[in-house]
Protein backbone atom coordinates (compact mmCIF):
# COMPACT_ATOMS: atom_id res chain seq x y z
CA UNK A 1 0.00 0.00 0.00
CA UNK A 2 0.90 3.54 -0.59
CA UNK A 3 3.02 5.06 2.41
CA UNK A 4 4.82 8.15 2.58
CA UNK A 5 7.04 9.35 5.26
CA UNK A 6 7.40 13.12 5.30
CA UNK A 7 9.18 13.89 8.64
CA UNK A 8 9.46 12.43 12.00
CA UNK A 9 5.52 13.30 12.71
CA UNK A 10 3.56 13.44 9.41
CA UNK A 11 3.08 11.07 7.01
CA UNK A 12 0.58 9.89 3.82
CA UNK A 13 -0.76 6.84 4.20
CA UNK A 14 -3.54 4.86 1.47
CA UNK A 15 -6.88 5.40 3.17
CA UNK A 16 -7.97 1.85 3.97
CA UNK A 17 -11.52 0.72 4.94
CA UNK A 18 -10.34 0.06 8.26
CA UNK A 19 -9.67 3.67 8.55
CA UNK A 20 -13.86 4.15 8.03
CA UNK A 21 -14.50 5.45 11.70
CA UNK A 22 -11.57 7.57 11.86
CA UNK A 23 -12.46 9.38 8.92
CA UNK A 24 -16.04 9.66 9.31
CA UNK A 25 -15.19 10.68 13.36
CA UNK A 26 -12.95 13.47 11.78
CA UNK A 27 -15.22 14.60 9.45
CA UNK A 28 -17.82 14.95 11.81
CA UNK A 29 -16.09 17.18 14.49
CA UNK A 30 -15.13 19.38 11.75
CA UNK A 31 -18.46 19.36 9.65
CA UNK A 32 -19.26 22.68 10.44
CA UNK A 33 -15.85 24.29 9.46
CA UNK A 34 -15.25 21.82 6.48
CA UNK A 35 -18.64 22.32 5.22
CA UNK A 36 -17.63 26.26 4.17
CA UNK A 37 -15.93 25.09 0.79
CA UNK A 38 -16.49 20.99 0.55
CA UNK A 39 -19.82 20.33 -1.28
CA UNK A 40 -19.62 16.67 0.10
CA UNK A 41 -19.91 17.02 3.92
CA UNK A 42 -23.75 17.17 4.12
CA UNK A 43 -23.95 14.31 1.92
CA UNK A 44 -21.46 12.03 5.10
CA UNK A 45 -24.11 11.29 7.72
CA UNK A 46 -22.78 7.89 8.88
CA UNK A 47 -19.50 5.73 9.06
CA UNK A 48 -21.08 3.61 6.19
CA UNK A 49 -20.13 6.46 3.84
CA UNK A 50 -17.18 7.15 4.67
CA UNK A 51 -16.31 3.90 4.10
CA UNK A 52 -18.15 4.27 0.65
CA UNK A 53 -16.26 6.69 -0.40
CA UNK A 54 -12.76 5.00 0.79
CA UNK A 55 -13.72 1.88 -1.39
CA UNK A 56 -14.42 4.22 -4.29
CA UNK A 57 -11.14 5.70 -3.63
CA UNK A 58 -9.23 2.49 -3.60
CA UNK A 59 -10.45 1.77 -6.64
CA UNK A 60 -8.99 4.29 -8.30
CA UNK A 61 -5.78 3.12 -6.64
CA UNK A 62 -6.07 -0.06 -8.07
CA UNK A 63 -6.80 1.32 -11.71
CA UNK A 64 -3.86 3.34 -11.50
CA UNK A 65 -5.81 6.49 -11.50
CA UNK A 66 -4.91 8.48 -8.15
CA UNK A 67 -5.37 7.67 -4.58
CA UNK A 68 -6.81 9.47 -1.82
CA UNK A 69 -4.38 9.34 1.44
CA UNK A 70 -4.83 9.98 4.82
CA UNK A 71 -2.60 12.81 6.45
CA UNK A 72 -1.68 11.27 9.71
CA UNK A 73 -0.07 13.82 12.30
CA UNK A 74 1.26 12.17 15.69
CA UNK A 75 -0.52 9.10 14.58
CA UNK A 76 -3.91 10.30 14.51
CA UNK A 77 -5.79 11.05 11.01
CA UNK A 78 -5.75 14.74 10.62
CA UNK A 79 -6.96 15.54 6.79
CA UNK A 80 -6.85 14.09 3.54
CA UNK A 81 -5.34 14.73 0.48
CA UNK A 82 -5.08 12.65 -2.95
CA UNK A 83 -4.99 12.78 -6.57
CA UNK A 84 -8.46 13.21 -8.36
CA UNK A 85 -7.45 11.29 -11.60
CA UNK A 86 -4.50 11.37 -13.33
CA UNK A 87 -4.10 11.91 -17.33
CA UNK A 88 -1.79 9.35 -18.52
CA UNK A 89 -1.64 10.79 -21.83
CA UNK A 90 -0.77 13.66 -20.91
CA UNK A 91 1.17 12.84 -17.40
CA UNK A 92 -1.29 15.45 -15.54
CA UNK A 93 -3.42 15.11 -12.49
CA UNK A 94 -4.93 17.32 -9.65
CA UNK A 95 -4.38 17.68 -6.04
CA UNK A 96 -7.42 17.67 -3.57
CA UNK A 97 -7.15 18.20 0.41
CA UNK A 98 -8.85 19.18 3.38
CA UNK A 99 -7.59 19.19 7.29
CA UNK A 100 -9.93 18.62 10.20
CA UNK A 101 -10.36 22.12 11.66
CA UNK A 102 -8.28 21.13 15.08
CA UNK A 103 -5.06 20.61 12.53
CA UNK A 104 -5.22 23.68 11.28
CA UNK A 105 -1.89 26.01 11.53
CA UNK A 106 0.52 23.52 11.69
CA UNK A 107 1.21 23.88 8.11
CA UNK A 108 0.31 20.44 7.51
CA UNK A 109 -1.36 20.95 4.45
CA UNK A 110 2.13 22.58 3.01
CA UNK A 111 3.94 19.46 4.29
CA UNK A 112 1.84 17.03 2.48
CA UNK A 113 0.86 18.85 -0.86
CA UNK A 114 4.95 19.23 -1.07
CA UNK A 115 5.12 15.12 -0.57
CA UNK A 116 2.35 14.41 -2.89
CA UNK A 117 4.20 16.95 -5.69
CA UNK A 118 7.18 14.88 -5.09
CA UNK A 119 5.31 11.46 -5.33
CA UNK A 120 4.15 13.07 -8.55
CA UNK A 121 7.13 14.07 -10.33
CA UNK A 122 9.75 12.19 -8.94
CA UNK A 123 7.95 8.59 -8.84
CA UNK A 124 4.89 8.73 -11.31
CA UNK A 125 6.85 10.53 -13.69
CA UNK A 126 4.29 12.89 -14.44
CA UNK A 127 4.46 16.73 -16.08
CA UNK A 128 1.72 18.88 -14.84
CA UNK A 129 -0.22 19.01 -11.36
CA UNK A 130 -3.15 21.48 -10.85
CA UNK A 131 -4.82 22.98 -7.71
CA UNK A 132 -8.26 24.69 -8.00
CA UNK A 133 -9.50 26.72 -5.26
CA UNK A 134 -12.63 28.52 -4.67
CA UNK A 135 -11.40 32.13 -4.94
CA UNK A 136 -12.16 33.26 -1.27
CA UNK A 137 -10.97 30.21 0.33
CA UNK A 138 -7.89 32.38 1.23
CA UNK A 139 -6.60 29.44 3.64
CA UNK A 140 -6.51 27.16 0.67
CA UNK A 141 -5.10 29.85 -1.67
CA UNK A 142 -2.21 29.99 0.60
CA UNK A 143 -1.09 26.67 -0.52
CA UNK A 144 -0.22 26.59 -4.23
CA UNK A 145 1.21 30.32 -4.12
CA UNK A 146 3.09 29.20 -1.32
CA UNK A 147 4.54 25.95 -3.34
CA UNK A 148 5.39 28.04 -6.65
CA UNK A 149 2.43 26.86 -8.45
CA UNK A 150 1.39 29.62 -11.11
CA UNK A 151 -2.17 30.94 -11.29
CA UNK A 152 -3.60 30.68 -14.71
CA UNK A 153 -6.92 31.65 -14.57
CA UNK A 154 -10.35 31.76 -12.99
CA UNK A 155 -13.14 29.40 -13.57
CA UNK A 156 -16.25 31.34 -13.13
CA UNK A 157 -19.31 29.88 -11.80
CA UNK A 158 -17.96 26.37 -11.45
CA UNK A 159 -18.67 24.64 -8.42
CA UNK A 160 -22.76 25.21 -6.59
CA UNK A 161 -21.61 25.20 -3.14
CA UNK A 162 -24.74 24.42 -1.29
CA UNK A 163 -27.01 27.74 -2.40
CA UNK A 164 -24.56 28.98 -4.11
CA UNK A 165 -21.93 29.04 -7.46
CA UNK A 166 -18.66 29.84 -6.89
CA UNK A 167 -15.73 30.62 -8.80
CA UNK A 168 -11.68 28.42 -8.73
CA UNK A 169 -8.67 29.92 -9.46
CA UNK A 170 -6.65 27.12 -11.39
CA UNK A 171 -3.19 26.63 -10.05
CA UNK A 172 -0.43 24.82 -11.78
CA UNK A 173 3.05 23.46 -11.52
CA UNK A 174 4.82 21.99 -14.18
CA UNK A 175 8.04 19.27 -13.81
CA UNK A 176 10.53 22.51 -15.16
CA UNK A 177 8.78 24.68 -12.17
CA UNK A 178 9.76 22.07 -9.73
CA UNK A 179 13.17 21.54 -11.20
CA UNK A 180 13.84 25.11 -11.19
CA UNK A 181 12.34 25.98 -7.28
CA UNK A 182 13.72 22.55 -5.82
Amino acid sequence: MFRYKINDETELRLLEVRHSESLFSLTDQSRMYLREWLPWVDFTKTISDSKQFIEGTMKHFCNNNGFQAGIWYKGELAGVIGLHNINWANKSTSIGYWLGEGYQGKGLMTIACKGVIDYCFNELKLNRIEIRVATNNHKSLAIPEKLGFQKEGCLRSVEWLYNKYVDHFVFSLTKDDYCRIN
